[in-house]
């Protein structure tokens, strides 16, 4: 027992190898995971001492955990069972495909780079690119919402950047788990988004099995408290209108939602809007070719990058105007279905838009816009109809942002801002549009259409006029 042994020395380090991996697995990396997560632990049961909405546990929950929780719930069960027998494949098979369903929606949160990394990141892109301006806070309303009830926050999708500029404003009330469409599954902003607790969703290639997955796992969410953000209409707006909201989320919340038991829902009603959208050429564009969606790729973010970078070297660059954003009315779930509807999700997602539009903030190019798409063609003449139209939209209780308080000065911003883009000339008094600035003016002008007693274009149908409306 006590003979040498006689090792080659290449076959005594493979041993030493394999002895260190199975000390660390087996005992010093989970002693680090420990020790990570209990300081972890102690961070987040700080930060929700001093958000109003506290970080919940599902949200904190390993992504592994989830996914097992999810493929397992009985609905999903069900649905595996139902989708083999129909396509004709065995159990295992539709399992494997429902959990790589899973896997694809579920995100895995960390607090530390929501907080440590995004919210100051949103922040400073949002203050070097915008005046942002929270223009109607409605903090009233907002506070007296129950803290036992789950928030989700109903926004209108003008650009981008709205994920960027709510996530900053909405940083002292909680951790927003968005809904992101398949054009951010892309690296590096897959890993970046599930991170930051956003989930993804297919708009196109789905299945009964698919929709079940992510309708239960909405449902798990919801009813656990977790603090989401959703676009209704899907996408962004190539018209620069507000479009038809998408009921797919809100019919998933109400199916899973049962009155006196479950955690009540309050939908909080967002509208953005801004002095230029970064993507409003593109969006144009898309309209006019009839593109429906868009590839994602990084070529034109570095570009941009790039330019902007320059200018600022060269003392050329300045910021895009004003970024307006405000908060309506809130609606309680609760009371939404005591009301009574045949259809309560297609209900819900007009009344929801309806209270968007209502707060939609005008700033000064949508302003400006709004006054030379009506054929305004002199300074004179165009802060003469400002003066009258901002007069009835204050009487009428519309959410206005007025530089200063001065209008003149509004309507120099607005002025500006499509001169430097060579949509419009000034020459004294007189004022010209280009033909491509004429696009660009409507675009601008249809986020505040419904606000300053004009009616859509015939491009809506008329359920969209009636959701739309102001009143």
């Amino acid at each position: 027992m006590s003979a040498d042994v006689t090792l080659p020395i290449w076959l005594f380090v493979l041993i030493l190898l394999f002895a260190g991996v199975t000390f660390a697995s087996h005992f010093l990396f989970p002693s680090v995971r420990w020790f990570l997560r209990r300081r972890l632990e102690r961070a987040v049961e700080q930060l929700n001492t001093r958000l109003k909405t506290p970080i919940q546990p599902f949200k904190l929950a390993s992504r592994t955990d989830t996914i097992r929780r999810l493929i397992y719930d009985p609905e999903v069960a069900q649905a595996i069972a139902d989708h083999a027998r129909s396509n004709k494949i065995r159990e295992d098979v539709a399992f494997q495909k429902a959990e790589r369903y899973a896997r694809e929606i579920v995100p895995g949160f960390s607090a530390f780079t929501y907080f440590g990394f995004a919210i100051r990141a949103a922040r400073i892109l949002s203050q070097s690119l915008y005046r942002v301006r929270l223009v109607h806070a409605n903090d009233r309303a907002l506070e007296d919402i129950p803290a036992a009830s789950t928030v989700i926050f109903v926004m209108n999708h003008r650009s981008n950047m709205d994920y960027v500029l709510v996530t900053w404003l909405a940083a002292e009330r909680s951790a927003l788990a968005y809904a992101v469409g398949e054009w951010a599954r892309v690296w590096p902003l897959r890993q970046l988004v599930r991170a930051m607790g956003g989930y993804f969703i297919r708009r196109r290639h789905n299945n009964a099995l698919y929709r079940k997955v992510l309708a239960r796992y909405v449902q798990m969410a919801t009813e656990a408290g977790v603090t989401q953000a959703v676009f209704p209409e899907g996408g962004l707006s190539r018209t620069g209108a507000m479009g038809r909201p998408k009921l797919g989320l809100f019919s998933y919340i109400i199916d899973g939602f049962k009155p006196g038991l479950s955690r009540d829902v309050v939908f909080v009603p967002v509208a953005i809007n801004y002095d230029r959208v970064m993507e409003d050429r593109s969006l144009i564009e898309a309209q006019d070719s009839g593109t429906r969606a868009f590839r994602f790729t990084l070529w034109p973010i570095w570009r941009y990058l790039r330019r902007q970078i320059w200018h600022r070297i060269t003392g050329r660059f300045h910021r895009y105007g004003y970024a307006a954003v405000s908060f309506g009315d809130p609606l309680s779930l609760t009371g939404f279905m005591q009301d009574g509807h045949q259809d309560p999700a297609t209900d819900l997602g007009h009344v929801l838009m309806a209270r968007i539009a209502r707060v939609m903030p005008v700033t000064p190019v949508p302003l400006v816009a709004h006054a030379l798409s009506q054929g305004v063609r002199s300074v004179v003449a165009l802060e003469a109809v400002l003066r009258r139209k901002i007069a009835e939209a204050e009487a009428r209780g519309i959410v206005l942002h007025i530089p200063r308080g001065d209008i003149s000065y509004a309507m120099e911003v607005g002025l500006r801002a499509l001169m430097e883009r060579d949509h419009v000339t000034r020459i004294g008094d007189r004022l010209a549009v280009s033909a491509e600035g004429a696009e660009f003016l409507t675009f601008y002008a249809a986020s505040i259409l419904h606000l300053m007693g004009d009616q859509p274009d015939n491009s809506h149908t008329q359920d969209e006029k009636i959701h739309f409306s102001a009143t």
